[in-house]
């Protein structure tokens, strides 16, 4: 997961772990930072495993790829490592293309690749601009990897009831708009 410090980036990887949790599967989660100040960027990483996890070091090669901020893009090498029949996950309005990453887009399988406005769902449903819930409901839809209710179990329990609500709220409509995303891709 990359983002900038403030976008809920080590949350997301910690409540993503705990999904997987609540399915008996292994997950750890941990960050990655240089300076931690507001805006700077952060990478955090998640791995989900049906076997112990002995591995301790950053993810080189990654199966999903969740980028919270998109002008992250051409900053870093976000990509690297990524396999062809990897996940993308993007926070944004705009399409792959628009965004510079048309040779992306035709080395990767396009059912995998989502760019979604998860700020303004997190806008809509919680108030704050936040994208790191809607990208977990996102998630659920488009790789299979944990399923929504447990990523709902995993949001409740970090959040007091009314945050939990309102989070529950931003990862279902999340999940849906990547369901509907998904449905458009296949047709």
């Amino acid at each position: 997961m990359h983002g900038r410090g403030g976008q809920g980036v080590v949350s997301g990887a910690e409540m993503l772990s705990v999904a997987a949790f609540h399915e008996g599967r292994h997950a750890q989660a941990f960050p990655s930072f240089g300076s931690e100040r507001m805006g700077a960027p952060v990478m955090a990483f998640c791995r989900i495993d049906d076997k112990p996890i002995r591995l301790r070091e950053p993810v080189m090669a990654p199966d999903v790829l969740v980028i919270q901020d998109s002008t992250l893009l051409h900053q870093v090498d976000l990509f690297s490592g990524l396999a062809a029949d990897g996940y993308v996950l993007l926070n944004s309005r705009r399409s792959y293309e628009s965004l510079g990453l048309a040779d992306l887009a035709r080395r990767m399988r396009p059912e995998r690749l989502v760019a979604l406005p998860a700020t303004d769902i997190a806008l809509d449903h919680v108030g704050r601009p936040v994208p790191n819930v809607p990208l977990l409901g996102a998630f659920a839809a488009l790789t299979g990897i944990v399923r929504l209710d447990s990523v709902i179990a995993a949001i409740r329990g970090k959040f007091d009831a009314h945050l939990a609500g309102t989070n529950v709220a931003a990862a279902q409509a999340a999940f849906e708009h990547t369901r509907r995303l998904l449905e458009t891709t296949h047709a």
